[in-house]
């Protein structure tokens, strides 16, 4: 479907898939960030004006995913030390979330440090990408390894980030329709109970939609209490790959993903990856530009990030960013369709709810 796509293998009782991983550049840049003009997902979720209000400061992020690059220069001084739940020989945790795990090596791992970059990279620094909430920290949580994972190590992390400071917790994973079932039949439900456990402890709980063009969230996020993303295009319309971000309790909403490859390297979301690991295709050195909902879900956790360090409660969280989301097709707001959600997140109005 695209330049990077991960595809995991069941390891545990369910199979989990890291990478929901499936344009036009933006128009009024405003950072010193070379690559910022091509992040037309900030301007679609309307990210800069929404600065004068919140950059974030003081709010926690926990990508829970492959792990993070430590050595990212746009990720310098936004990370937290982190945990790492897989490949542990002994004792859990093992690690402290990079991306390259307990091995040393990095197995196809370069997720993570993508998704951390669209939620906090360092903005008007001269180099890179702007993130949305630009002075919101990261606390990496490695629990997949070459692209997969268990559902214990996943919940395991989850526990740990609401345990250890997370205002957020960023899931740009997912199952498949077998670990799903499992959930839906009672017979998995670790990542589903763990974010419940967030949530009882004031944590918000962001998760991918999925990349298979289905009808439904994919779990964790249908079953759970987490927001739902589905992914828009440049042009907000609803992507292809994208699932429907259709779940029972109707807390979903939308945002920038990417095009699928369907309109080049500018027509999907540009961020950070491990030192030198971008691809050929996009010429991105230590940045590349992947698709997917993946890449939606931390334009969400950066939106609640701009929330908490505005000194809210989780559940104002929650209801600013269902409630200011609009539909881009019927221009309205707070307005729940089966194509958008609630609609594509608008950070500015958000921050100002």
């Amino acid at each position: 479907m695209n330049r990077k796509s991960l595809v995991g293998a069941a390891t545990s009782a369910a199979l989990v898939v890291a990478a929901l991983v499936a344009g036009a550049p933006g128009a009024q840049a405003a950072t010193s960030d070379p690559l910022r003009d091509r992040q037309w997902g900030l301007d679609q979720i309307n990210a800069e004006a929404a600065w004068a209000a919140s950059t974030g400061d003081g709010a926690v992020v926990a990508v829970v995913d492959t792990g993070v690059d430590f050595d990212q220069p746009d990720l310098a001084g936004q990370l937290l030390p982190g945990a790492t739940f897989t490949g542990c020989a002994d004792v859990r945790p093992c690690g402290d979330g990079d991306f390259r795990g307990p091995d040393g090596s990095n197995d196809g791992d370069e997720h993570g440090t993508h998704v951390a970059g669209i939620v906090a990279a360092a903005t008007d620094n001269g180099i890179g990408v702007a993130g949305v909430a630009p002075d919101a920290r990261i606390l990496p949580v490695k629990v997949l390894e070459a692209g997969s994972g268990s559902s214990q190590d996943i919940a395991d992390g989850i526990r740990w980030a609401a345990d250890h400071g997370a205002d957020v917790i960023n899931l740009s994973l997912g199952s498949g329709l077998g670990g799903q079932l499992l959930t839906i039949i009672g017979v998995d439900t670790l990542m589903r109970d763990a974010i419940a456990y967030a949530r009882e402890r004031g944590v918000l709980t962001v998760a991918a939609a999925g990349n298979s063009s289905t009808p439904l969230c994919s779990d964790p996020a249908f079953t759970s209490v987490a927001i739902c993303v589905g992914a828009t295009d440049s042009a907000g319309l609803h992507s292809y790959y994208s699932e429907l971000p259709v779940k029972l309790d109707l807390k979903s909403v939308s945002a920038p993903g990417g095009s699928g490859g369907l309109t080049g390297c500018d027509g999907d979301v540009w961020s950070t990856v491990p030192v030198g690991t971008g691809s050929d295709t996009c010429a991105g050195g230590s940045y590349d530009s992947y698709a997917g909902t993946s890449m939606a879900t931390p334009h969400v956790a950066g939106v609640a990030a701009l929330l908490f360090a505005q000194g809210r409660p989780v559940d104002e969280v929650e209801g600013a960013i269902l409630r200011t989301a609009h539909d881009p097709l019927l221009g309205l707001t707070g307005l729940w369709t089966p194509l958008y959600g609630y609609g594509v997140v608008d950070a500015a109005a958000a921050v100002a709810y």
